[in-house]
């Protein structure tokens, strides 16, 4: 069964995520977990925190977006890839270009609400794999937004909070609701009330 997904209220989501000192059959299983749990929800990006742990480590398959669009929209927000399936751990992001575009965000922490998120175009990643093996890689696009999103939730960031206070003023009463649980979804969840 997969774990549940934390939901916004917890204080956990709002919490930088400690670095994975080595390789554990702990991290292992975190890592299969989360892949059953996003897999289950339908999602495309998955960080530690949404299954309650406060490891820096979150995953990303970007490629289930890419399967789904035409080839126009293929090549207009996947310039440099066809979609990833990764994990990243420990991951820091080097650079970020000065070119932005927004987009349309969700979050399965925050079930049923959707806003546009400006996030910048191309970003430099260095993270370890599975293996521990560091990398150093260009994203763009789509990728770099899906990526851009779980890196946040290391640092205790949600995509809400990019949002102006007027906006994030409106949201206010649907939060309440879902930090209280009245919210519904096709994957199992947790709510902080």
């Amino acid at each position: 069964m997969a774990l549940p997904i934390i939901t916004y209220g917890y204080s956990i989501l709002q919490k930088p995520c400690n670095d994975v000192p080595a390789p554990s059959e702990e991290l292992d299983t975190l890592i299969k977990n989360m892949w059953k749990c996003m897999d289950q929800a339908g999602g495309v990006g998955l960080a530690a925190p949404q299954v309650n742990s406060n490891l820096k480590v979150f995953i990303v398959n970007s490629k289930i977006m890419y399967d789904d669009l035409s080839d126009d929209k293929r090549k207009a927000i996947f310039p440099n890839d066809e979609g990833i399936i990764e994990t990243f751990i420990n991951a820091k992001i080097i650079t970020r270009s000065d070119k932005t575009w927004s987009d349309y965000e969700g979050c399965l922490s925050i079930p049923d609400i959707t806003e546009q998120v400006e996030r910048s175009w191309e970003i430099i990643v260095e993270y370890q794999d599975t293996d521990f093996k560091l990398h150093k890689k260009l994203f763009s696009g789509y990728t770099a937004k899906v990526i851009q999103h779980e890196f946040d939730h290391t640092a205790g960031i949600l995509f809400i909070d990019h949002l102006s206070s007027l906006k994030k003023k409106l949201l206010s009463s649907k939060l309440k609701k879902i930090s209280a649980g009245k919210f519904k979804t096709s994957y199992r969840t947790k709510f902080s009330n």
